[in-house]
């Protein structure tokens, strides 16, 4: 029997959607897994174990702001993290590999030390840090950009298979990673159809307004949500739209501050900010709106990663409002209307065209409800997670460089 220790710093399980698919379905497939992961509000057990899986938490004792808090938090996690690894393989379960999860890439050290016990290494690429920190910090040069860098390509150097979201992450690894190919599998991030279901509409979320709209997602600085709450305003001062109201869905560091912006440039009457919000809220609320908007500008961190808020809305049937992003388009296909990169104006515009066009809506809708169900929902992530997985426990000399993920690869893009 495979044994799996799962390492995640960014989240904590299950409230991290992936991770948490991904070691359920690792559990279905006979393997007995284990999970290290952060403490969060509603996630404060040291140990429990849910549906097989065992998790293991640990406390932050700071909310890290700034370089110097990030070097802090990191450091801390590391340590908790191995020190947890300690545990797992004295008194739990034990491993065999150690699947780790960016951000950030600090965990190759944990691959280096229990390659002396004979584990194995395999590392999830989430997200492309060094981009993320140049959208954020708004610099992409200097000693933080360069130690990004060296820690990605240590992650990639140490990592035996490589497991990654989309075909731009897999582009990443083999280019800037030294990745083989037949190394690298697309494992994409879609949504398990149990987690979900549709309700009647309920008016209270158009706040006596005509149409609503909506935003879903964690709230960050890099996610241009405040593109949003500008488009809100053109759409009333600009296009005369008053009977349009927005509900973004979502907490987040930076929800606060988008709350008060709106209230600053005043929209705030045409919002509503919810914060988190359980599934079944979550469903009811994309249940009831006309269009979904995802206001990622345009970035090298946004054109490359695939928005889960993306898929989500597809299977909701919602026609959705997006810049032109590559892997936008890879995802949504026809369920998107793409507009001109980082310009609210187009935002807005596109919104109210579709507003006024309910047969275009409707079609729009159909065709990502569709693709969700016969092409991005979880279960056509199972079959690259576990011959990822095989990969990893073949013989190294063994490996027979034949693509064999390039099948898998075309079936998950559908047309893309």
């Amino acid at each position: 029997m495979r044994r799996v220790l799962i390492i995640v710093q960014n989240l904590p399980v299950p409230f991290d959607r992936r991770v948490w698919l991904e070691a359920t379905s690792l559990r279905q497939a006979g393997c007995e897994v284990s999970v290290i992961c952060p403490k969060a509000k509603g996630f404060n057990a040291d140990y429990e174990r849910l549906e097989g899986v065992d998790i293991y938490r640990y406390g932050l004792p700071i909310d890290a702001q700034g370089a110097a808090g990030f070097a802090f938090e990191f450091s801390w996690c590391f340590l908790r993290t191995f020190m947890k690894s300690l545990r797992v393989a004295w008194r739990g379960r034990g491993f065999d590999v150690i699947h780790a999860c960016n951000p950030p890439e600090t965990f190759w050290l944990l691959g280096w030390f229990w390659r002396i016990f004979g584990k194995r290494f395999l590392f999830d690429h989430h997200d492309l840090s060094p981009e993320m920190f140049a959208v954020k910090f708004e610099r992409d040069s200097g000693a933080l950009y360069d130690a990004l860098l060296f820690l990605e390509r240590m992650t990639f150097k140490t990592a035996e298979v490589v497991i990654t979201t989309n075909e731009s992450h897999k582009q990443i690894a083999i280019e800037r990673g030294g990745m083989a190919p037949d190394d690298v599998f697309i494992v994409r991030s879609g949504p398990d159809l149990d987690r979900f279901q549709t309700y009647d509409p309920d008016p209270k979320w158009r706040a006596g307004k005509r149409h609503a709209i909506a935003y879903l997602g964690e709230i960050c600085k890099q996610d241009g949500v405040d593109h949003l709450v500008r488009a809100m305003k053109i759409l009333r001062d600009d296009l005369g739209r008053d009977d349009v109201h927005c509900v973004f869905v979502g907490g987040g560091p930076h929800q606060p501050a988008i709350k008060a912006y709106a209230e600053e440039i005043g929209v705030a009457d045409s919002c509503t900010f919810t914060g988190r919000v359980s599934d079944e809220d979550l469903c009811r609320i994309l249940s009831s709106v006309d269009v979904a908007v995802d206001p990622d500008p345009k970035n090298p961190w946004s054109d490359k990663s695939t928005m889960n808020k993306i898929v989500e809305y597809m299977y909701f049937g919602l026609p959705i409002v997006c810049y032109d992003l590559t892997e936008h388009r890879r995802s949504a296909l026809e369920a998107a209307s793409y507009v001109e990169a980082n310009v609210e104006a187009a935002l807005a515009r596109e919104v109210a065209a579709l507003l006024d066009d309910p047969k275009r809506r409707a079609q729009m809708g159909a065709f990502g409800h569709k693709r969700v169900r016969e092409a991005l929902a979880w279960g056509y992530s199972i079959p690259p997670l576990l011959e990822a997985y095989d990969r990893l426990f073949e013989p190294k000399g063994a490996r027979a460089r034949t693509g064999g993920d390039k099948q898998t690869v075309s079936k998950l893009s559908g047309a893309s």
